[in-house]
């Protein structure tokens, strides 16, 4: 979890600390305020010391049980404000991945220009439908997330419309492990490669691979976009983050342009690319 979200949970809890504490009622105890919530006492204690992060329903059920319901637009700016870079996958994905994808489609349409590092899987804006049916299915069952595949493809398809606008480029740098990754059957993978040699040289796409024999100048790590340098989204298991502040921006871009002195484009990439897809035994 990153420091500045901590710190901003940590300092959420001290304000609600505070409104128990200056109840009009009274000064209240973490145990008096469980009672009238109907929590158990742990919830009050983890809130309040940032270990748990509340929900918008949390603060307004807090802010009147302390007597002061006042408060409440105050503390759900702050929760806004620092959830805008923390985003769980328990609570977007709550109504399934296609409202996800649909945000995702507005952020990547006001973009101009996109660097990605790849590191597990193909990028969303070179999916094949199949593929991107797969990914979704899979993340639906790990994060107990509603089953809206049809839906979430249909977006994230509409989203490539974005490669044929002029003026619009992606620079994509994938790691030959995103490749070889099994996450679907092989005459799917081997259909999603065919898809991959086919963009090599689109005038709105610079394709490079990092070959699994090449000096590593850092540990992949997650995937990670850079949208016009405004802004980062890096993918986590527990959640995405959405980063804007330049210093951080700086900090991706420096990793996209190192892992890019590693990567091989053009038909050096395609060589990669065609080795993998000759390595496909279909069925």
């Amino acid at each position: 979890m990153s420091t500045d979200y901590q710190r901003a949970r940590e300092e959420l809890g001290r304000r609600l600390r505070e409104l128990r504490v200056e109840s009009p009622d009274g000064r209240l105890t973490g145990t008096e305020l469980a009672l009238r919530l109907g929590w158990q006492q742990s919830k009050v204690s983890k809130l309040e010391n940032g270990r748990q992060t509340p929900t918008s329903d949390d603060l307004r059920a807090w802010t009147e049980a302390a007597g002061q319901p006042a408060a409440f637009p105050e503390l759900r700016s702050r929760l806004q404000g620092f959830e805008s870079h923390i985003r769980s996958w328990r609570r977007q994905l709550a109504a399934g991945h296609g409202p996800v994808q649909e945000t995702w489609n507005t952020v990547v349409f006001n973009s101009d220009t996109i660097h990605v590092w790849g590191s597990a899987s193909v990028c969303g804006l070179l999916q094949t439908a199949d593929y991107a049916r797969c990914v979704f299915e899979r993340y639906a069952d790990l994060q107990n997330a509603p089953r809206d595949a049809d839906d979430a493809v249909r977006a994230r398809m509409k989203r490539q419309e974005w490669l044929y606008r002029q003026g619009k480029r992606l620079n994509l740098i994938m790691w030959e492990a995103a490749l070889w990754s099994r996450v679907c059957p092989p005459e799917i993978l081997a259909a999603q490669l065919d898809r991959l040699l086919g963009v090599v040289g689109m005038d709105t796409v610079r394709l490079g691979i990092v070959p699994l024999d090449a000096p590593l100048p850092a540990f992949p790590g997650n995937g990670f976009w850079v949208m016009d340098d405004r802004l980062v989204i890096a993918e986590d298991w527990h959640a995405e983050l959405w980063l804007d502040d330049a210093e951080t921006i700086a900090l991706y871009r420096r990793v996209w342009d190192t892992f890019a002195e590693s990567a091989v484009f053009g038909t050096d990439a395609q060589q990669v690319i065609a080795r993998v897809r000759r390595s496909i035994k279909l069925p």
